[in-house]
């Protein structure tokens, strides 16, 4: 590992040779510098632009390079540009991992698949006559890293058979682990009793997974974070803040004119941790009471947002009942712009009408669930959180760590401080693929931007 660390270094590093030295594998200090993993599988765990989809049509990429922002040099695809002559050529299959989709979300594998450089699992998915679900896996998948992409979006209940056969398919057919990448997890409000004689049904999915084979579960932006606790499985919660947070930052909203309202009050832990990464800008909240199922009341305002721009953040919009009453109560308060952000945009009618009719500046959601051509309209904004399902699944095959990736996307994505300019020279480490490293620059970092 030292020979590869000096011939990466350039003339003018900062580090001495007897330092290099001193991270060599041979040294028993650090043992956990040893590198595990191919040269090429390091290399792709640098961040890479994801796709941004701008009002349901594809757009500029949302991290880019423009005035609003600045990413730290060791975070851009060009610094391992000049690795492309010394890595050996990739071979697409000559790999253990597999990625299959689902019918739910097509397009979303699809992407996964291309940022990953990967192409998709072939199988075979048909519906008999009386409606029961027939998969069969086209390829063999013996021995490999199976991830299977299908969120239980409507219609839920054939999406989520769905997924079972598939993760069953793949049992029998002797994976060696089985990953159900669900981007959004159907069933999940019902995740405690609000009444007696109601079911859990959340437990109850989750025990269905973990039946039908899965090893562990990738899910974005879950409804409750208790959710991880239904599952025996490991559970790798991803979310889709620096996504909408790095569009947000695009757009030239003054952080003194902003204030992030949660529409309900089971949503203030999340609108606040949004509203920290906005600047720590303030924090209003929607007081409402809900008399029925997909039926919301807005009783009260609780916070100023007079001639603010209001940004309101929530998990899921499905009927669009609470966040449209949420809004109007918002302008009548005085609130000069609107904003909707949220990560799943389930669109049960009449969600359509309720968004378009005015009330709001600008609906922003990703591609967890496919939104269909008939269902755009000109306030909507579609980013999409391939690439970073993409990176964690890679992270997840490559036993590499996911929460430090993420705590320099969303600190990147969010609020760019100069402390980068000190991580910055150390890019040459990165660039020369060591992975083992990547822990230890995120815990100096964190240290550093808590000065």
């Amino acid at each position: 590992m030292a020979s590869l660390l000096q011939s990466s270094t350039s003339p003018t590093s900062p580090f001495p040779s007897s330092l290099l030295s001193t991270f060599s594998s041979n040294n028993p200090r650090f043992p956990f510098l040893h590198l595990h993993y191919p040269l090429r599988h390091a290399v792709r765990c640098n961040l890479v632009e994801p796709i941004k989809f701008d009002n349901g049509k594809p757009s500029i990429p949302i991290f880019n390079n423009s005035p609003h922002q600045s990413l730290p040099g060791f975070l851009s695809s060009t610094t391992t540009s000049h690795l492309d002559n010394t890595l050996p050529p990739c071979n697409k299959n000559d790999t253990r991992l597999r990625i299959f989709s689902g019918t739910a979300n097509p397009a979303l594998s699809h992407e996964i698949a291309c940022y990953m450089g990967l192409e998709l699992g072939k199988i075979k998915i048909k519906r008999f006559a009386d409606g029961e679900i027939y998969v069969q896996l086209q390829e063999s998948v013996r021995g490999c890293d199976v991830f299977l992409v299908q969120p239980t979006c409507p219609p839920a209940n054939e999406n989520l058979m769905e997924l079972l056969i598939m993760i069953d398919a793949c049992r029998r057919a002797s994976a060696k682990n089985i990953t159900a990448v669900i981007p959004y997890f159907g069933y999940a409000r019902a995740d405690r009793k609000t009444q007696g004689r109601e079911s859990i049904a959340a437990k109850l999915v989750a025990n269905l997974i973990t039946e039908a084979g899965a090893n562990r579960v990738l899910s974005c932006d879950l409804h409750s974070g208790q959710s991880m606790g239904y599952f025996d499985i490991p559970v790798d919660h991803v979310y889709g803040q620096p996504v909408i947070l790095d569009y947000l930052a695009s757009k030239s909203i003054c952080s003194d004119d902003l204030v992030v309202v949660s529409p309900d009050v089971g949503g203030v832990a999340r609108a606040r941790a949004f509203a920290k990464k906005l600047s720590d800008a303030p924090l209003a909240i929607v007081d409402k009471r809900r008399h029925g199922h997909n039926v919301a009341e807005v009783m009260n305002l609780i916070g100023d947002v007079k001639g603010k721009v209001a940004v309101m953040v929530d998990d899921m919009i499905d009927t669009a009942g609470t966040i449209s009453k949420g809004a109007a109560l918002l302008h009548q308060e005085g609130a000069r712009e609107v904003y909707a952000c949220t990560t799943h945009a389930v669109f049960s009618p009449p969600a359509i009408e309720r968004l378009s009719s005015g009330l709001f500046q600008e609906v922003i959601i990703t591609n967890t669930i496919p939104v269909s051509e008939q269902n755009y309209f000109p306030q909507l904004t579609v980013l999409s959180v391939a690439n970073l399902l993409g990176e964690t699944i890679w992270r997840v095959h490559d036993d590499c760590s996911i929460h430090s990736w993420f705590f320099v996307v969303v600190r990147v994505a969010s609020n760019p401080i100069p402390a980068w300019a000190l991580i910055d020279q150390y890019r040459w480490l990165v660039s020369a693929s060591q992975v083992a490293l990547l822990p230890i620059l995120a815990s100096f970092l964190e240290s550093v931007t808590r000065l």
